[in-house]
């Protein structure tokens, strides 16, 4: 794939959000991050929380490995039955509906993009789910320049707690001017 070039899944699941009116999908710097988690792991297990209409799912799916998984839950379940449909000839890819606890089953994950339930909810059992070595992807932050981060002139608690979790390495990257992602692994 070509540095720039958009995986035709993405462009797939981006024309199911356009259609369903959907506009909480993952911007493509996020997404190539995703696609290079995937790449990192590449007989992992590979997870998502809030699937959308699937464009995260298919920039995780653009570095899935051939023996690696991918298991992705989307509450909404007409979202998550379009979704399915962009990964149906690709065993390797399973879209559950409901709550995003249906991904504890699946676990330890070697990635985790928490998108969706857990990011806000129960931050304590997203770094749970993760295998030792397993990378967290966290994205739709407003960037700081303080510390502790800020956000609406408040301490950004939700962001602060993945930042200095003491199973986690973790750092914020900029993804574009105004968003950031917090990137974690945790610890061996």
């Amino acid at each position: 794939m070509a540095q720039r070039e958009i995986p035709h899944r993405v462009v797939a699941a981006e024309g199911i959000a356009a259609e369903a009116g959907f506009k909480k999908s993952c911007i493509h710097e996020v997404g190539r991050l995703l696609s290079l988690a995937a790449a990192s792991k590449p007989h992992g297990v590979v997870a998502e929380s809030g699937t959308g209409s699937g464009v995260g799912t298919a920039w995780l799916h653009s570095g899935l490995g051939t023996e690696a998984r991918l298991v992705t839950v989307e509450r909404d379940a007409e979202l998550a039955g379009r979704a399915a449909g962009v990964f149906a000839d690709d065993t390797r890819v399973s879209v559950l509906t409901g709550d995003w606890r249906l991904l504890e089953r699946h676990a330890p994950f070697d990635v985790f993009f928490c998108d969706g339930g857990g990011k806000r909810d129960d931050p304590a059992r997203v770094v749970e789910l993760l295998a030792p070595g397993g990378i967290l992807l966290l994205d739709d932050f407003t960037p700081s320049s303080d510390w502790p981060p800020r956000f609406e002139g408040e301490v950004d608690e939700l962001r602060l707690f993945y930042l200095t979790h003491p199973a986690l390495n973790a750092t914020e990257i900029l993804t574009t001017p105004v968003s950031t992602a917090v990137v974690a692994v945790r610890h061996v």
